[in-house]
C-alpha cells in the first residue's frame, strides 16, 4: 500500500509530488502567493476539485431522482458560472500586491 492511502485526505506527512502545468499558470500563482506559498495553494486547488466533484455527483443522483432543474435556473446558473469564468480569465494582482505580497492561499479576490 502506498503511504498516501494510509491516510485521510488531510492527514499524514507532506510528500513531494511533480506536476506539470503552463508557465503562464505558474506565474500568476506565484504573483498572488509568493515561491513559499505555491504548495499551500496548489493543495487547496486539489480539495476545491474534489469538491466540485463530488457536487456534480450529487447533482447527478438529485437529477435522476427528481428530474432536471427547469430551464430558467438552469440559464440563471450558467450566467453565474460565465461571470466567474470571466472574473478568472481577468484576474489581475490587486495593487500593491507584487511577488508574495498576495493574499494568502485561502483567500479569493471575488468574494
Amino acid at each position: 500500500m502506498d503511504i498516501a492511502e494510509q491516510y485521510g485526505k488531510d492527514e499524514g506527512p507532506a510528500q513531494k509530488v511533480s506536476v506539470s502545468m503552463p508557465a503562464g499558470r505558474i506565474a500568476a500563482v506565484k504573483a498572488r502567493v509568493g515561491a513559499r506559498g505555491f504548495s499551500a495553494y496548489v493543495s487547496a486547488a486539489v480539495e476545491r476539485q474534489i469538491q466540485r466533484d463530488l457536487l456534480e455527483e450529487l447533482l447527478q443522483a438529485k437529477e435522476a431522482e427528481i428530474g432536471p432543474p427547469s430551464p430558467e435556473i438552469q440559464e440563471w446558473a450558467a450566467e453565474i458560472f460565465r461571470e466567474a469564468e470571466a472574473l478568472a480569465a481577468n484576474e489581475q494582482p490587486a495593487e500593491g500586491q507584487g511577488e508574495g505580497n498576495g493574499p494568502e492561499w485561502h483567500a479569493h479576490k471575488a468574494s
